[in-house]
């Protein structure tokens, strides 16, 4: 569904200086180029644009945090808010809801999250406000719910079905039974009859009042306005004790649909378990014990063995081993020294930790983590749109022909009116779209849940069904495939030099150098004893994508490529010996000392371990072809990927060709995914069908980047999210199969006068439970 909202971008502009017009076009090329992002194009004057977008993909709060990170800001007219709503017992309450706050004037689009019990409403704040959106929530029958200010304060409410809402239906219950039982023992029906006239009336007001208030709102009929008709039809024909059981029934399965939905809700939110409560803080030389959401970035934090990190910080002093699964999905405990960075809720090992402060609990990354995976559960999969186009023509279709099967027999065939008024009215309960309409989010639900316990974050139902699509993947090499830090394997001098004069000049020229390669020969030339400070290093150079040059205690010494150190032409012995280390993967840089050359350092970015068998586990998830795309050299591009397995390699690749590589395999595939790192690879990873992050943990570019974040480094979890895809696909298509098939038996009984009207509410109740059980499955994988 593509929306199209007008936004004044006037007040797009920092508070000082005014902005420019470059400003805006900036603003307007990073719209331009985001995924879910149709069309953005000038409107009248300048700062006022249409945005076409996708709310599915991207919703408004995201476009604001992209305007935001470009320094701009939007205006305060539209305003993007998510609220929790109490009170949706049944996915069709979400649909009813979303018709009724989109037909309030100046509601841009709403979207209600029935599995996240959220509403995300897009509104013009000059033409309606929070009060009347609120206002409309509550004539529908439901409640806006508090909005807790700190996400990391927020704890997991005790379940509890038996609500003070629900003693309706425990009346009803109690006179219903109570009802049977005189029947049984002989009572005059009188007794009977009246009691289940109670138990109709009083369980049935709520159901009557809601279906009132959507009507009004929406000019539909929900299933709280079949199951109103059904009962008062019932009593009409004098079918008291089945006009009670219906509407006890179904508000029984509305209770235990909530309840069971309320599991499921949960499942994230329980991860702020893991965060405690208080944590001890070192203020003015003196350790005192605080409520984590009052510390505040920069104070020092003690973390004593064995408890939970509270807050996102770096070590500052101690040493210790940290349980990061929480966060990354590891099995393996990662060393903490200090520099290194810590997330909140990991537990920590042996050691006595302080750690410096980097983020409020709020912005930590597990509560980033959980804001998103909520805002994923929002998002509708591809197969839930048309599950909710389906219902929308279902139910109609199916009331159409409940009124048909009441009137047709007893006016054309002289069909008894009673017989046929009850037919009908079983029809009416069995037209309850409340399991086929619950059968896909759910299941989305359960597998996002699912996959964030393992340290993989998903953005949404769309991605996560597009996962298991792939039928190509394309990895980045540096820091995916390999390592991400290449070291020295060999110093090779040349034309009589000595290996250890030959590092000494070329770490002392790369003193200065940001390049990786450079930092490598730093660190082999510190490993190796060799001091670099007393030499005198000037008129320094670097030559993009060339190398360095430095004049070095008065040598003038180049370290880089062929064309840097020799002019192009190397002698057939280098060139070969160059080859073969290129050929095994290395690469290799020339020192040249006054013109001549001095030798050779070769290098390596080794292949991650789990690679090769990361690789293997991907093809035999199906994907048909891997590809490497990199910057490196061809030869050592083709000798890595010996090593990985990966089936095709390009090479000496700039980030806009890797953009290309992807556009051509989309041309030969369909579905590419892109596996990168989310900062150099963001435009690769953009214009992938599913765009996968590595590491992810506690950097924002990859967080916002990318489609799948991966938390950790372990490539293995991009087949285990596959399988988990296609999982949840098969999940789906079983809980629409049951569904449909409930509903069509049913619909035979009913026109055949075989089913009663407490039979067919049982099976729907039982279809809504059986597809929730059904998809909560995957919480445990």
């Amino acid at each position: 569904m593509i929306v199209t909202q007008r936004l004044d971008l006037s007040q797009l502009l920092p508070p000082e200086p005014a902005a420019c017009d470059q400003c805006l076009d900036r603003v307007y090329t990073v719209l331009q180029s985001t995924k879910g992002i149709d069309g953005v194009h000038v409107a009248g004057q300048r700062g006022r644009v249409i945005l076409h977008y996708d709310p599915d993909l991207i919703p408004l709060a995201t476009i604001e945090a992209l305007a935001r990170r470009e320094g701009q800001r939007l205006n305060a007219r539209y305003v993007h808010e998510v609220v929790p709503i109490e009170g949706m017992d049944c996915a069709d309450c979400a649909r009813t809801l979303e018709r009724g706050i989109s037909r309030l004037p100046g509601v841009e689009w709403v979207s209600i999250n029935f599995a996240g019990a959220r509403m995300a409403v897009e509104y013009d704040a000059n033409r309606v406000g929070r009060e009347a959106i609120a206002k409309r929530v509550s004539d529908l029958g439901y409640r806006v719910g508090v909005t807790s200010g700190d996400p990391a304060a927020a704890r997991p409410e005790r379940l509890s079905w038996l609500a003070k809402e629900h003693l309706p239906l425990a009346v009803g219950a109690v006179a219903t039974i109570t009802g049977a039982a005189l029947a049984l023992l002989g009572a005059p029906s009188l007794a009977s009859t009246l009691l289940y006239a109670l138990a109709a009336l009083v369980a049935g007001l709520p159901i009557a009042r809601k279906a009132v208030a959507t009507a009004r709102a929406t000019h539909r009929l929900d299933i709280n306005a079949l199951m109103t008709i059904a009962v008062i039809g019932a009593a009409f024909i004098g079918e008291w004790l089945e006009a009670a059981t219906v509407v006890v029934l179904f508000s029984l399965g509305e209770a235990l649909e909530g309840y069971t939905m309320d599991r499921a809700r949960r499942s994230i939110r329980s991860l702020m378990r893991l965060t405690p409560a208080e944590a001890v803080v070192r203020r003015d030389g003196v350790e005192q014990r605080v409520r984590v959401d009052e510390i505040a970035p920069g104070e020092v934090v003690i973390v004593r063995p064995g408890e939970r990190v509270p807050v996102d910080g770096v070590v500052l002093a101690g040493e210790s081993t940290v349980d990061q699964a929480p966060i990354t999905g590891e099995s393996v405990p990662v060393g903490k020294a200090p520099g290194d960075d810590l997330f909140a809720g990991t537990i920590n090992g042996a050691g006595v930790l302080d750690v410096r402060v980097t983020r409020r609990a709020g912005d930590s990354t597990i509560a980033r983590i959980i804001r998103m995976v909520e805002d994923a559960q929002a998002q509708r999969a591809p197969t839930q749109r048309f599950i909710d186009v389906f219902a929308s023509y279902y139910t109609p279709a199916v009331v159409a022909l409940a009124a048909a099967l009441a009137v047709v027999p007893p006016v054309l065939f002289d069909g008894g009116w009673s017989e046929w008024l009850y037919r009908a009215l079983v029809l009416l309960v069995i037209a309850c779209p409340c399991a086929l309409v619950i059968s896909t989010p759910v299941t989305i639900v359960s597998a996002i849940a699912a996959a964030a316990r393992r340290g993989v974050l998903i953005k949404g139902g769309a991605y996560l069904e597009a996962a298991g699509s792939l039928r190509a993947l394309a990895f980045d090499k540096t820091g995916t495939l390999t390592v991400g830090q290449p070291e020295v394997t060999a110093v090779i001098p040349l034309d009589g030099a000595d290996e250890a004069d030959l590092l000494r000049v070329a770490a002392a020229a790369e003193r200065y150098s940001e390049h990786p390669l450079g930092a490598a020969i730093r660190r082999a030339a510190v490993a190796r004893g060799i001091e670099t400070d007393g030499l005198d290093v000037h008129d320094v150079t670097a030559h993009t994508a060339r190398g360095i040059e430095a004049r070095v205690d008065g040598t003038m010494v180049r370290v880089g490529s062929r064309d840097l150190v020799l002019g192009g032409e190397v002698p057939p012995k280098v060139e070969e010996r160059l080859a073969s280390l290129e050929e095994a993967g290395q690469t290799a840089v020339l020192v040249g000392i006054d013109g001549r050359l001095a030798g050779m350092i070769a290098l390596a970015d080794a292949p991650r371990p789990e690679a090769p068998a990361a690789i293997r586990a991907i093809k035999d998830a199906g994907i048909r072809e891997t590809i490497m795309l990199t910057g490196d050299r061809q030869a050592v591009a083709d000798g890595i990927a010996r090593q990985l397995g990966v089936d095709g390699v390009e090479a000496e690749l700039l980030p806009d060709q890797k953009v290309r590589a992807v556009e051509n395999l989309l041309s030969r595939y369909g579905t590419v995914g892109m596996v990168g790192d989310g900062i150099n690879d963001a435009p690769a990873l953009a214009r992938a069908t599913v765009g996968i992050a590595m590491g992810a943990a506690g950097t924002d570019a990859a967080l916002e980047t990318a489609d799948i974040a991966l938390m950790g480094d372990d490539l293995g979890k991009i087949a285990d999210t596959m399988r988990l895809s296609r999982a949840a696909k098969r999940v789906i298509l079983q809980n629409i199969t049951l569904a449909l098939a409930i509903k069509a038996v049913f619909l035979v009984l009913a026109v055949g006068g075989v089913a009663t009207l407490w039979e067919a509410v049982f099976a729907d109740v039982g279809a809504s439970l059986l597809v929730i059980a059904n998809g909560m499955r995957l919480l445990r994988r």
